[in-house]
């Protein structure tokens, strides 16, 4: 008995003890953030809403020119793989001007998609033939849409000078696009 009560106290003054060291680790797992780094460390130079449109713009961008190669290989219209491969050009070529622009603000480019841009990207890797151009085509019609809005806007409401150039620069190029875009939906339309 007096062998049992030994062990018993053994056993309550370990947990105590276990008990008592955790107590500074999971007050501090209850207090620290979940979310990596703060924007705030990402963004340099930038205000946050200057930032937040670089982050769309990559993201976009990025997604156009992974699109632009899927196009590219799958497309069976010409007018598809043709625009394809403008999107791979122009895009590149804006993602390129983008990074520098940030770096130079000292503002960390994304390097991968949103959820959305990557569902996008796996949804027209399932599809094949006929089925690839017209949806290929409707998503470059809503994507261009949405960024000429964006870029529009953006053009008008930056603070920071040389991404608000930026903005104003690739405008017309985006409208550009957004007309190739719906001219191709059309080529593809009645297609099976």
């Amino acid at each position: 008995m007096q062998r049992n009560r030994q062990t018993l106290l053994k056993t309550a003054a370990a947990a105590g003890l276990a008990l008592m060291l955790a107590t500074p680790v999971i007050k501090a797992q209850q207090t620290t953030p979940t979310r990596p780094l703060s924007t705030d460390a990402q963004r340099g130079t930038l205000s946050a809403s200057d930032y937040r449109f670089v982050e769309n713009a990559a993201r976009g961008g990025m997604e156009e020119v992974q699109l632009g190669r899927l196009a590219q290989e799958k497309g069976v219209n010409q007018s598809v793989r043709s625009f394809g491969e403008r999107m791979v050009a122009d895009h590149t070529k804006a993602n390129d001007e983008l990074k520098k622009l940030a770096t130079k603000k000292g503002a960390m480019i994304p390097t991968t998609l949103s959820h959305h841009e990557q569902s996008t990207i796996e949804d027209l890797q399932k599809a094949s033939g006929g089925e690839f151009d017209r949806t290929y085509a409707r998503a470059m019609v809503k994507d261009h849409n949405t960024d000429v809005k964006e870029f529009d806007r953006a053009s008008k409401s930056l603070t920071d000078p040389e991404l608000k150039a930026f903005a104003q620069k690739t405008l017309p190029t985006l409208q550009d696009h957004l007309k190739l875009a719906q001219d191709m939906e059309g080529a593809v339309k009645g297609e099976r």
